[in-house]
């Protein structure tokens, strides 16, 4: 029997890198402004970055469950069922981004509190997240039609919008914050970061909506920002929500391991602010990987080609953990020198690289949650994941993080933090090599091969 060819996925995890290293860049460009304001200003930046990331756990639903729907709909060849998905998925972001706003408004200073931050970092944080809450509405707009238009395999056209987006971005926040030493202005501080997000978040939506009309030739019309019929949502919330309910326990979680940290004082906020930020680049390329997984096992899905899909996953999980681990020890080891450009605070730098080291286990760890669950997201294998998960995220990375932050610092923390890495990829790893997904996989197939599936949409 032939072996079957494997679809490649560098000509799709490539432009996908590509978003991530800009959009990281920029936000760790963004941390380097606010450290050179005081080591306050960064720690309140870090945590506000902690709550715009747990609240777009909603967009993050939508563009996940747009972005496999559309994916089994094209694999499927079913032009109409993606293009109606488009649609109610850009109705359903107007609602979901109005929500994170009004959040961001009215409820970012309590929530400052809960997160225990101290007194300078929440004075800082509390004037900083309301002016944040027109670019979340604008970022809800950019994550799904991004979302869709990978779906469609336009991974290149993301990346120029995405360049275009940070470049603008960058570009206004350097004077907005810093000032302009020859005019004299000392510049907003973390406030001209807010101006420069919102104002490159609109040029971001104004150049998704060129591409929806040049690529897919899909124009929205009025009713189409705001309506989303829940019947035409559904094959988007049957995957969506399994991926909320993670995404959700996660979040709680983590928080709650960010508020242990906050205990320790603005050293600690720092600190973690400064590993956190440095780690984005070390999943840069296993995160890219599951991205692309995620994409082409749901094309592949929806053409019943399962055995192509098992084999592509198996490969990228490896690669993955091979980038992980080199780019986690590479980032450790270098610690010392690239550090002094955010503080000059030797135990704030000893601190983060011991956080470091043991991020070689939790990075190696996470590969497994990036790609594999990715993957099992796109055959529709969506409950088993989530139940699997939630216990470690719970039990390990949030009481965990609790009761060794307590004994241990930012040490026990980060422990809990990889513990609670390997427990679950070693569960979605299990799941995929036992087969599990299958019979959802062929569910799908059929489904989409139904006579009446276009009217279901």
């Amino acid at each position: 029997m032939a072996r079957p060819q494997r679809p490649r996925i560098t000509p799709i995890a490539g432009p996908i890198l590509g978003e991530f290293l800009i959009g990281i860049s920029v936000t760790m460009a963004a941390l380097w402004m606010a450290s050179q304001i005081s080591d306050a200003a960064a720690g309140a930046f870090g945590m506000s970055q902690q709550v715009l990331e747990s609240l777009f756990v909603l967009f993050r639903v939508l563009a996940l469950g747009v972005g496999v729907t559309i994916a089994q709909a094209v694999g499927g060849r079913r032009a109409e069922a993606a293009r109606r998905t488009a649609l109610v998925g850009l109705g359903a972001c107007t609602w979901a981004g109005t929500a994170a706003a009004l959040w961001l408004l009215f409820l970012g200073e309590w929530t400052l509190e809960a997160l225990n931050a101290p007194t300078e970092v929440a004075a800082l944080g509390a004037q900083y997240l309301p002016l944040l809450a027109v670019a979340a509405l604008l970022e809800a707009y950019n994550l799904v039609m991004a979302a869709i238009l990978r779906a469609h395999l336009h991974v290149r056209d993301t990346l120029y919008v995405m360049l275009v987006m940070h470049a603008t971005h960058l570009a206004l926040a350097f004077p907005l914050m810093l000032g302009i030493g020859i005019a004299g202005w000392d510049g907003l501080g973390l406030q001209g970061n807010a101006v420069a997000l919102t104002l490159s978040r609109a040029v971001g939506l104004a150049l998704h909506l060129w591409l929806w009309r040049r690529r897919m030739n899909l124009v929205p019309g009025q009713r189409d920002w705001w309506v989303c019929p829940m019947r035409a949502l559904g094959p988007v919330l049957r995957v969506g929500i399994p991926g909320a309910s993670l995404d959700i326990a996660y979040r709680i979680a983590f928080m709650m391991a960010i508020a242990a940290a906050a205990k320790h004082g603005v050293a600690a906020v720092a600190t973690q602010a400064y590993v956190l930020q440095t780690l984005r680049y070390v999943l840069l390329i296993s995160l890219a990987i599951g991205w692309a997984c995620e994409i082409m096992v749901g094309h592949l899905v929806g053409a019943g080609k399962f055995r192509t899909a098992h084999l592509l996953v198996r490969k990228g999980l490896r690669n993955g953990i091979a980038a992980s681990g080199a780019l986690a020890l590479l980032a450790a080891a270098t610690a010392p020198w690239y550090l002094r450009a955010f503080t000059h605070d030797p135990a704030v730098i000893q601190a983060a690289q011991t956080l470091l080291w043991i991020s070689f286990a939790l990075e190696t760890g996470r590969v497994a949650n990036l790609v594999v669950l990715g993957a099992l997201r796109s055959t529709g294998d969506v409950i088993f994941p989530v139940s699997a998960a939630i216990a470690s995220i719970v039990l390990v990375l949030g009481f965990g993080s609790l009761w060794l932050g307590a004994h241990f610092g930012l040490v026990g923390i980060w422990i809990a933090y990889a513990a609670d890495e390997w427990i679950r990829g070693a569960l979605m790893f299990w799941r995929w090599e036992t087969h599990g997904w299958v019979t959802h996989a062929r569910g799908i197939y059929q489904r989409l091969r139904s006579p009446g599936v276009e009217s279901r949409f």
